[in-house]
């Protein structure tokens, strides 16, 4: 959302959104081509910068379909320092394929994840080298438009409605939101459980779904906590255990928004140090100093450090944390859960689409 105390970056959004509109009209008028593929492809991605939890939907989706179909994730794979299409495999790094596509691979070590760039030629090697493929699904692919998608699926953070927002650098949008068309479904994600029917409504109407969309809301569950470095030995940590007076935390957070995370723990910790880093931060030496720092200042009697999945991936590549740290070092992996029954129905479009679509033709 536009933040007034940087009114003078409204200009910059402006000159922004031009390039970007006239970069759509290029695609949507078929004079860039777009590419289409004989299987089916799903794309899940947003209109905002980072923070809609593209990795959880994204996670949801390769555990519905991949008791029955071939799975096959495709990932620009952000941040890494390596070239080209590269395929997950059990020495891979965050430097190899970046962190997300990593998580990804270690939580389903049975489908195909890999990382390229260019997605056009991603799945074209895809098809190639691994013709038993049977859907591909993009992870973060909504502007990739060099490829036509046969569902897509856009991701609106709750607490950041588009329709309040700005384009970069003013506010969070990378592209104007009546863009938002071009998605099959849409996902509410982030939301309350308790959202009540009005709101649902002034939501419908603010985004201005139109017929052919699907819209459902998600939220956040957070699941029990898992040591992040595999050789710890120590007993498994209950966050519902003992009184949060007498617990404190070292938070470490690299994500693009902590806020609901921070706000979580504090249910369960009387004490938290937070540090605080930006999304998709690479973890230096200097940084586990300051970790082990805020460790040695919490006053708690029982004291653990907690970081979020997708930094944990991060994290565990380094092995030479402090013993007494690297001992009570956890993540936190999170879900998502369907409100109103929609769990259902999105589900079962899902397995229409990737059923009777022997081609990637648009839904839609």
């Amino acid at each position: 959302m536009g933040n007034r105390k940087y009114l003078f970056l409204y200009p910059c959004s402006l000159i922004y959104g031009m390039i970007t509109g006239f970069r759509n009209f290029l695609y949507d008028t078929g004079i860039l081509p777009s590419h289409e593929f004989h299987i089916p492809v799903i794309c899940v991605g947003n209109i905002t910068v980072g923070g809609t939890g593209k990795t959880p939907h994204t996670e949801y989706l390769v555990e519905l379909l991949r008791g029955k179909f071939r799975v096959a994730i495709l990932s620009r794979g952000y941040k890494r320092i390596s070239n080209g299409f590269q395929v997950a495999t059990a020495t891979s790094s965050v430097k190899d394929i970046g962190d997300e596509p990593l998580q990804i691979y270690r939580k389903f070590p049975d489908i195909l994840v890999a990382v390229d760039r260019n997605r056009v030629n991603g799945v074209q090697t895809i098809l190639k080298e691994y013709p038993e493929t049977e859907v591909i699904i993009l992870d973060d692919g909504f502007q990739h438009r060099s490829l036509t998608p046969g569902l897509s699926i856009l991701l609106s953070d709750f607490n950041r409605p588009v329709d309040k927002d700005h384009l970069v650098p003013y506010g969070n949008l990378r592209e104007n939101k009546k863009n938002i068309k071009r998605a099959d479904v849409i996902l509410i994600t982030k939301s309350p459980g308790n959202i009540s029917p009005i709101n649902q409504r002034i939501i419908l109407k603010n985004i201005e779904k139109a017929p052919y969309q699907d819209l459902f809301f998600t939220t956040i569950s957070y699941k029990d906590p898992l040591p992040v470095f595999e050789n710890n030995t120590s007993a498994k940590f209950h966050i519902e255990d003992s009184t949060p007076e007498k617990r404190g935390a070292v938070l470490i957070t690299g994500i693009a928004v902590p806020e609901p995370f921070r706000k979580y723990l504090d249910k369960y910790f009387g004490e938290i140090i937070h540090l605080n880093f930006t999304d998709h931060h690479h973890f230096s030496e200097n940084d586990l100093e300051k970790i082990v720092t805020a460790w040695n200042g919490l006053k708690s009697p029982y004291k653990v450090a907690i970081t979020t999945e997708k930094d944990a991936v991060r994290l565990r590549e380094f092995t030479n944390i402090a013993e007494p740290v690297k001992m009570a070092f956890y993540y936190i992996p999170v879900g998502v859960s369907f409100l109103n029954e929609g769990k259902h129905d999105f589900d079962n479009l899902i397995f229409d689409y990737v059923r009777k679509n022997k081609r990637n033709n648009r839904v839609s």
